[in-house]
C-alpha cells in the first residue's frame, strides 16, 4: 500500500505502452491516462498519513512525500482534462505522448520519495527524459522546427546541470561515505561551514535549480515553452516544479540549522537574479508563452525566499507557494490552450476581445493572471505576502525590499494582458468554443486560486506539519 501510487502509475505506463503498438487508439489512451491520473489522485489521498520505509530504506513515505505525490497527481489530472484534445500533436505519435507523460509523473512520484542519492537521481532522470521526448513531438506546422531547436537546448541544458549535480553527489559521498539522507544529514552538519561542504552543496542544488528554473540554470525556459506544444509546455511549467521544490527542501536540512549562513546569501542572490531577470524579460514578450516562461524564472525566486530562511515554517510557505503557482499557472495555459484554435503559438494580441468570444474564458485569465501578478484575495498575494514576512522577520530588509520592487514590476505585464481581453474589440477573431468540461475545470480552478488565498491557515499548518516530518 505504500508504493500504491507509484505501482498504479508504472503498471498503467505498461498498459500506454501496449496501446502506442496499434494504431486507431488515440482516446482509449487518452482516457486511460485521465482514469490513471484520477486514481493516482485517490491513492495518494489514501496513504497521507501512512508512513514507512521501502527498498532497504532508499525509499521514504510519509506525509511530506504524499502530499507531494497528490499535488502531482492533481496537476497532471489538470493538464489531461484540457488538453486532451493535444491540438499540435500528430494522430499517430498520441498514445505515445501520454506514456511518456505518465511516466514522466511516475519519475517525479518517485522523486519526492527518494532518501539516497542514486534513487533520487534514477527518479530524476526517468521524469526528464521523458519530458526531452514529449518536446519535439510537436507539429511543423509553419517549417520552422521550432520543437526541435527546443527540444535539443532543452537536452543540452539538462545533461549540463545533470552532470554538475553528480560532481556535487560525489563530493557529499566522499566526504561522508554514505548516499543515505538520514545519515548524510548529521555528517553533513560536521562540515557544513567548509568550503568543500558548501560547493557540494551548491553543485548538488543546481539540477533541481534547472527543473526550476533558477537563474543561471533558465537559459532553456523562453524557448522550451515557445517552441513545445501548449500542452506539453502546460505540464512542464508546472507538474516538474512540484518534485524540485521538494528535493530542495531536503538539500537544504544538510546545512540547516546551523553553518547555512554562505548557502543563505547564495540562495539569496540567486533570488533576487531570477526575479530582475525574469520581469525584466517578460516586459517586451509578445507570445504568451514566452512571457510565462520567464515570469516562471521570477516565480522560482520567490520560492527560494522561503527555502533561505531554513525553517519549517520557510519550507511551509515555499510548499504552499509552488502550489498555489501551478494552479494559477495551469489557469493561464488552459485560456492559452483553448484560444489555440490547432495548436499554433497565442500571442498577447490574440487575447484581443476575449470577454466577447468566450466570457469563461476571460474570467479564468483574469483570476490566473491577477493572482500570478499577486493581487488580493488571491493565492499569488498571500503566498507572497507570507515568504516576505518570513524574510523580513529573518532580517533579510533588502532582499524584502527588492522582492516587493519586483512585484509592482510584475503588475505591469500580467495586466497588460488582461487589458487586452478585457479593453480591446475582438476584431474578426471567432468566438471560442467551450466545452463542458473546460467550463468545469475552469471554474474549480479559480475556486480553488480564490479559496487558497482567503484560507490559507490550514494548508499552511498541514504542510508544516509535513515539514517536520523530514528532520
Amino acid at each position: 500500500m505504500l508504493f500504491a501510487p507509484e505501482l498504479l502509475m508504472l503498471i498503467g505506463s505498461l498498459v500506454l505502452f501496449c496501446l502506442s503498438l496499434g494504431q486507431g487508439k488515440v482516446n482509449l489512451a487518452r482516457y486511460a491516462s485521465l482514469v490513471l491520473a484520477i486514481a493516482s489522485c485517490f491513492l495518494s489521498l489514501a496513504t497521507l498519513q501512512m508512513s514507512g520505509n521501502l527498498f532497504y530504506d532508499a525509499y521514504h513515505i510519509d506525509t511530506f512525500s504524499q502530499l507531494f505525490k497528490l499535488a502531482i497527481s492533481i496537476g497532471l489530472v489538470i493538464v489531461l482534462l484540457f488538453s486532451g484534445e493535444l491540438k499540435g500533436v500528430d494522430d499517430r505519435l498520441r498514445p505515445e505522448y501520454f506514456l511518456f507523460m505518465i511516466l514522466s509523473t511516475l519519475g517525479l512520484m518517485m522523486l519526492v520519495s527518494s532518501v539516497e542519492l542514486l534513487t533520487l537521481f534514477i527518479a530524476l532522470e526517468l521524469s526528464s527524459y521523458s519530458l526531452y521526448l514529449m518536446v519535439p513531438m510537436r507539429d511543423d506546422h509553419g517549417g520552422m522546427k521550432m520543437q526541435m531547436e527546443a527540444a535539443i537546448k532543452y537536452i543540452l541544458f539538462g545533461v549540463v546541470a545533470t552532470g554538475t549535480m553528480l560532481y556535487g553527489m560525489s563530493f557529499i559521498f566522499g566526504m561522508t561515505g554514505t548516499t543515505y539522507f538520514s545519515e548524510l544529514v548529521p555528517k553533513m552538519h560536521e562540515f557544513a561551514s567548509t568550503p568543500t561542504a558548501l560547493l557540494a552543496i551548491a553543485l548538488f542544488m543546481s539540477g533541481f535549480f534547472y527543473k526550476l528554473a533558477v537563474f543561471p540554470f533558465h537559459f532553456w525556459v523562453p524557448d522550451v515553452y515557445q517552441g513545445a506544444s501548449n500542452a506539453t509546455t502546460a505540464f512542464i511549467a508546472s507538474v516538474p516544479k512540484l518534485g524540485a521544490v521538494a528535493i530542495l527542501i531536503r538539500i537544504t536540512t544538510l546545512v540547516a540549522p546551523t553553518g547555512g549562513e554562505a548557502v543563505v546569501n547564495m540562495l539569496m542572490i540567486l533570488a533576487v537574479c531570477s526575479m530582475f531577470y525574469g520581469n525584466l524579460c517578460a516586459l517586451v514578450q509578445k507570445d504568451i508563452k514566452r512571457m510565462l516562461g520567464f515570469s516562471g524564472i521570477s516565480h522560482a525566486g520567490f520560492v527560494l525566499l522561503g527555502l533561505l530562511t531554513l525553517k519549517d515554517t520557510g519550507y511551509a510557505t515555499s510548499m504552499y507557494y509552488i502550489a498555489g503557482y501551478v494552479v494559477m499557472n495551469l489557469a493561464c495555459f488552459l485560456v492559452i490552450c483553448k484560444v489555440s484554435k490547432n495548436g499554433e503559438n497565442v500571442s498577447i494580441d490574440d487575447m484581443s476581445g476575449l470577454y466577447k468570444r468566450a466570457p469563461i474564458l476571460a474570467l479564468t485569465l483574469l483570476v490566473g493572471m491577477m493572482a500570478l501578478a499577486g493581487i488580493p484575495p488571491f493565492v499569488g498575494f498571500m503566498g507572497k505576502f507570507m515568504l516576505l514576512t518570513g524574510a523580513l522577520r529573518d532580517g533579510h530588509l533588502a532582499l524584502v525590499i527588492l522582492a516587493a520592487l519586483n512585484t509592482a514590476i510584475a503588475i505591469y505585464y500580467y495586466l497588460s494582458v488582461v487589458r487586452v481581453a478585457f479593453c480591446s474589440p475582438p476584431e474578426d477573431r471567432p468566438d471560442v468554443p467551450v466545452d463542458l468540461t473546460t467550463r468545469c475545470v475552469s471554474i474549480a480552478l479559480i475556486a480553488v486560486i480564490i479559496f487558497m488565498g482567503v484560507a490559507p491557515k490550514q494548508l499552511l499548518a498541514f504542510a508544516e506539519t509535513a515539514v517536520r516530518n523530514i528532520f
